[in-house]
């Protein structure tokens, strides 16, 4: 689909904190459901840090995305 790709092109160097995200797929618990399972990719900088941040993908966000 060319939106699809438009849209990985464009936002696959973007991120989302993961209140954001969470926002996005639903609820926290999804959002790590999904980044467990590698549906979101994700990182924590610093990682060795209990309140470290969190970078969220934007397009596998996007791409995981829910209605409420």
């Amino acid at each position: 689909m060319l939106n699809e790709d438009v849209l990985k092109i464009v936002l696959n160097d973007k991120t989302f904190s993961q209140r954001e995200a969470e926002e996005i797929v639903g609820s926290r618990g999804r959002l790590f459901k999904l980044i467990g399972s590698g549906g979101i990719r994700a990182e924590k900088i610093p990682s060795n840090r209990q309140n470290g941040r969190w970078y969220c993908n934007a397009y596998d966000v996007i791409k995981n995305a829910s209605l409420k």
